[in-house]
């Protein structure tokens, strides 16, 4: 069970339904342990950072569509021959590949708040004519997966969602209100954050890859998994199209 958790970096419900063992029993024994909280854990390394603060209140919105969560995470980009994470962070390089900007990856991702349902994209940036996109294609996804109206979206108050355009005119065609969390304070589009953390712990860092494009040619097979397939403990250990009406 400890083995488990270091390795997957699961939940308390996810570890119960993958050994056959009561959800309390699992929490007694990596409380027992000393095993920290998921949210106290870095989810790349898997160590104790400093925790941040969280909604004191959980909510769900009572039907799909009702608000839509968006956000761009940053990764880094993998050099040619796998990163760090390969060769280790003490790796012989030059005085050139250490200078050598590798660049990021910027992952676009809108999850719908009863369903949780994803849709993510890597793209080169998060500039507004990005974003306005990204999110036009998001909503068409979430339509082909019975979710066909959207009344809300909710951001943070980058410059990119706040002051495009192009985001704008999407939300305006779609007769939806667009919605920003109070400055400073991410936990009011929690969603996206824990989805976000998820993508990383799961997808962008769950295994080593030699290629930049290798690792992004796995992101789709494992936005399917993640919508058809994973057990989502939020919404009683069932994936989130098991949550939504299938379109005609």
């Amino acid at each position: 069970m400890i083995t488990l958790r270091g390795r997957e970096r699961r939940g308390q419900d996810w570890i119960a339904a993958e050994l056959g063992v009561p959800a309390r029993t699992v929490s007694s024994i990596l409380r027992r342990h000393g095993m920290p909280y998921l949210r106290h854990c870095d989810p790349l390394t898997g160590e104790v950072i400093r925790a941040t603060k969280t909604t004191a209140v959980r909510y769900e919105r009572s039907r799909p569509g009702e608000l839509i969560h968006m956000d761009v995470k940053k990764i880094g980009r993998i050099p040619d021959g796998g990163g760090w994470k390969a060769h280790g962070r003490k790796m012989s390089r030059t005085s050139a590949e250490k200078k050598a900007h590798i660049g990021y990856d910027f992952v676009h991702s809108a999850i719908d708040d009863h369903s949780r349902l994803a849709y993510s994209e890597i793209l080169a940036d998060e500039k507004g004519p990005t974003c306005g996109a990204f999110l036009a294609r998001a909503i068409a996804y979430f339509h082909a997966h019975g979710i066909p109206a959207i009344e809300a979206i909710i951001t943070d108050n980058h410059f990119s969602y706040r002051r495009s355009n192009d985001v704008a005119a999407v939300i305006t065609q779609i007769g939806a209100k667009h919605l920003f969390i109070k400055p400073h304070c991410p936990w009011q589009n929690g969603k996206a954050e824990r989805y976000n953390r998820t993508l990383q712990v799961e997808w962008a860092y769950r295994q080593v890859f030699n290629t930049n494009a290798e690792r992004s040619a796995t992101l789709a097979p494992w936005l399917a998994y993640y919508n058809t397939q994973r057990r989502h403990s939020a919404i009683g250990n069932q994936p989130p199209i098991n949550r939504l009406s299938p379109t005609s």
